[in-house]
């Protein structure tokens, strides 16, 4: 019995304590900073495998893969979106991948990378502050549900 209501307990505590989606007390990071986040990104040759408007450096030889990061999107690449796509990048592979950009097993190539190993946390929060800007989110050419019905006056 007292095992019973010690688990009861403890469950109770754990739930107590479970943030919600949006509450202040949600896993974060500390702040990074845009210029260090664009320095990382080269210092660990992201631009072997991603391409970012704007940034000029190339990669001399073969690329392992093409992927395009930042641009128009229709909403808020968040925080945590981020870093879980630098951490476990095969979390979420986006349809439409070619077969050559991602492993044959089906992880993303990145993760063979083994960057986890080499990535500090503060490159990590940097190269989120360098990527989230990169992203602008546009309004859809068509949404059915946001369409407004002008009104033709009736004589």
């Amino acid at each position: 019995m007292r095992r019973c209501i010690a688990l009861i307990a403890m469950t109770l505590t754990l739930q107590g304590c479970a943030p919600t989606v949006n509450s202040p007390e949600e896993f974060r990071l500390p702040e990074g900073n845009f210029v260090a986040g664009r320095k990382a990104f080269v210092d660990l040759k992201c631009y072997v495998c991603h391409q970012i408007n704007g940034l000029d450096v190339k990669f001399k030889g073969t690329p392992v893969a093409a992927v395009a990061l930042g641009g128009n999107v229709t909403r808020v690449k968040t925080y945590a979106e981020l870093v879980t796509s630098i951490i476990n990048p095969s979390h979420k592979i986006v349809p439409g991948y070619l077969a050559t950009d991602v492993a044959p097993n089906g992880e993303s190539i990145m993760t063979l990378a083994g960057l986890n190993d080499v990535v500090t946390v503060t490159q990590l929060v940097d190269l989120v502050a360098f990527l989230q800007p990169q992203y602008k989110v546009v309004t859809p050419a068509y949404n059915p549900y946001t369409y407004r019905y002008t009104t033709i006056p009736i004589h």
